[in-house]
């Protein structure tokens, strides 16, 4: 059996003061690519993994891969009393830490493959408790589902007491609010430059202690910019109203701390795909991957981000939203 999962783009979380009773909420874009495809078969001892040779090329993807297969595999044995074992190969993949997602997919990917070879049909929110993801945002958990543009509530604080990233965070996903159809005729082009991976483990955990609460004036600021300019520009296809908001969500809230934390690379990279015309740019959660949007002039911004990568180094990948969740191929 194999199945194929979107990655997404993370906008930005809403709240991290929490003075109304809620904390978290996210802003995310579910992405056609990358994708991550892996299959899986049953054998009897042991969990086995294999790569792609692609995927193998990717820095740090197969020993951070393994041990997110086998613990997933694990939870999922123990929640469904499942014996014997399984042996997943990944076909293709997306890089660890790189601000797209690809925890939550693939260990998702792993629960719904053993799930379904077990006649066992479960959501993915299901799927998200079992295997432990969502405990920050359910932007990833919902992508998995039905794709989008997706704005979850965040968390009750009776619930979530301490703000957290998902990775240290055992809450259950959050309540979706909003998931609307994303156009599909913007594009949207992503650049990942090979510098220092966006923070991750203790270092996000670090982040989150630091510089949380955040003030409630941003907070109210943020939830104001994405109800009243962010919400209606994507019901309405207005690229430029939405670019503009995409613009300001970057100095506003913890996503301004989202960026302060990076390589001066990443402002400037952001800034040089402005320059070139994409109406908004923005960093993916931690980062590194930018992303920029844009109908028309395509090409002027990947010529843009090829120039500002030439000191660094790094990857561009040109793609559309994807209004549909993982496939089950076989």
């Amino acid at each position: 059996m194999i199945i194929e999962t979107p990655s997404r783009l993370h906008l930005t979380l809403l709240d991290l003061n929490g003075i109304y009773g809620r904390i978290d909420g996210g802003v995310g874009i579910t992405l056609k690519n990358p994708c991550l495809k892996i299959g899986a078969e049953s054998v009897h001892d042991g969990v086995e993994v294999e790569f792609s040779k692609s995927c193998q090329l990717i820095n740090g993807l197969v020993e951070d891969y393994t041990i997110k297969i086998e613990n997933s595999t694990i939870k999922m044995k123990n929640a469904l009393k499942i014996e014997g074992d399984f042996k997943f190969r990944v076909e293709s993949a997306f890089p660890p830490h790189s601000g797209l997602g690809s925890g939550t997919q693939l260990s998702l990917a792993v629960a719904k493959l053993i799930s379904a070879m077990n006649d066992q049909d479960l959501t993915a929110l299901d799927l998200a408790k079992i295997v432990g993801r969502g405990g920050t945002s359910g932007i990833g958990v919902e992508s998995f589902e039905n794709g989008g543009f997706i704005i979850d509530g965040g968390h009750k604080c009776d619930e979530k007491q301490g703000f957290l990233p998902s990775s240290a965070s055992c809450a259950s996903p959050p309540p979706i609010i909003a998931r609307y159809d994303f156009p599909e005729d913007w594009r949207l082009i992503l650049v990942i430059p090979n510098v220092e991976r966006g923070v991750s483990g203790d270092k996000e955990v670090n982040a989150f202690q630091t510089y949380c609460p955040i003030p409630l004036g941003e907070v109210e600021k943020l939830s104001h910019l994405i109800l009243m300019k962010l919400m209606p520009s994507i019901l309405e296809s207005d690229l430029d109203t939405f670019g503009e908001a995409v613009n300001k969500i970057q100095g506003i809230g913890f996503k301004r701390i989202e960026n302060k934390l990076q390589n001066p690379y990443i402002a400037k990279i952001m800034d040089d795909l402005r320059v070139a015309g994409a109406a908004g740019v923005g960093m993916s959660s931690f980062g590194p991957t930018i992303f920029a949007v844009t109908d028309t002039n395509e090409l002027d911004i990947v010529n843009a981000a090829n120039d500002a990568l030439k000191d660094v180094g790094g990857e561009i990948i040109s793609t559309r939203a994807q209004n549909s969740g993982a496939i089950l191929l076989d």
